[in-house]
């Protein structure tokens, strides 16, 4: 595949690709996106004759970056959870523990195929811990800024596949600030979770995987939490390729969930304050984000999709996990979220009963430890 330039869907200003490209628009400051995914010609193949050894480079096709680096990831099982009259995509058990191997083995293949030495990354937890292990999969030098109080564990996921922790004092605002300063000094090419184009590239695979496990069929409706959105934003490309390749007939809705006290895009649907208790909720850490880098290409997915967006209270999210841990699911914290989202949804008149839904599971319980 020819290596993608990047382009500012804001001002359609475009920026040659390489190990010194920006990692927002210099012009607006905008995030940046690589040009449009390819669309496959024909019909797709049925599940049972696809090769998933390659994981999510099984979709190669839909892909706009060339595979260098790999653990595997994809695939992730897709069972019954009729508690919830739903599906649960289990994310959780890819090769770090979360949804955020997609758009890790993407973002490190661009890197490799630029010939960066030395990447940057900020996180509270799964993204860093992704990032680190497929940098050091594949030979890249890696800083990854973090909270000063991150969970030992997610620390510890980091050092030990031999990236350099930067413990940063303050909000988790402050933590991207100082990444981005190491960045704009030069210290490293910027491998984002949030504003690097490529992670979305391996993101959008999940919708690509789920239609594929349904026999090349979109659910009614999809249930994701969203901090900086990657999942959400990534599903709603996967399904919108799928729809413009003639593969599917609709896109599904795409509900999101945010954390009271960190909730702009639901706030943006709802007003502040919509949950059912005004303290913030700590307890979905993994989601405090208040500033997302595309917050408004969020807005644009869930309103191209009919969904919508709400903000959860600690009492449901810490009682839904509990249920889930009860019946089989051992995730994290945060993972709750749109399994709660679910319910609050279907007790708003939102989504229906009878309505097709699947809710990924996005980060396992193991990570928490």
């Amino acid at each position: 595949m020819t290596l993608q330039n990047l382009y500012c869907p804001e001002c359609g200003t475009e920026h040659e690709a390489g190990a010194d490209e920006p990692w927002r628009c210099p012009t607006d400051g905008h995030a940046l996106d690589l040009q449009t995914p390819p669309l496959p010609d024909g019909n797709p193949l049925p599940i049972s004759q696809l090769d998933t050894r390659r994981g999510i480079w099984t979709f190669h096709e839909f892909i706009p970056v060339d595979q260098h680096v790999t653990l595997g990831e994809g695939f992730t099982p897709l069972v019954d959870a009729p508690h919830w009259g739903a599906e649960f995509k289990l994310e959780y058990v890819s090769p770090t523990g979360s949804f955020k191997d997609r758009g890790a083995t993407t973002t490190l293949s661009r890197a490799a195929t630029l010939g960066v030495e030395k990447i940057i990354e900020d996180s509270s937890g799964n993204a860093g811990s992704a990032i680190a292990t497929y940098a050091a999969r594949a030979g890249i030098e890696a800083d990854i800024y973090v909270p000063a109080d991150v969970k030992q564990s997610k620390l510890m996921a980091i050092q030990r596949s031999g990236a350099r922790p930067v413990r940063v004092e303050g909000s988790r605002e402050d933590v991207t600030k100082a990444a981005i300063d190491a960045v704009e000094n030069g210290e490293g090419w910027y491998a984002s979770h949030a504003w690097n184009p490529a992670f979305y590239a391996g993101t959008m695979t999940f919708a690509i995987e789920l239609a594929a496990q349904r026999d090349w069929t979109a659910p009614d409706a999809v249930v994701t939490p969203v901090g900086h959105g990657t999942l959400l934003l990534g599903a709603y490309r996967g399904f919108d390729v799928l729809e413009r390749a003639g593969i599917i007939d609709s896109m599904p809705r795409l509900l999101g969930a945010q954390a009271a006290g960190y909730s702009p895009i639901a706030d943006t649907f709802h007003g502040e304050h919509e949950a059912e208790d005004d303290h913030p909720n700590d307890i979905a850490d993994g989601i405090q984000i208040r500033e997302p880098a595309r917050k408004d290409q969020l807005v644009d997915a869930i309103e191209a999709t009919g969904g919508d967006c709400i903000a959860l209270g600690e009492n449901i999210v810490e009682n839904t996990l509990d249920t889930l841990h009860r019946r089989g699911f051992y995730v994290e914290p945060t993972c709750a979220v749109a399994p709660a989202a679910l319910t609050k949804y279907r007790e708003m008149g939102v989504v229906d009963e009878d309505e097709d839904v699947v809710v990924p599971l996005t980060g396992s319980g193991l990570t928490t430890l």
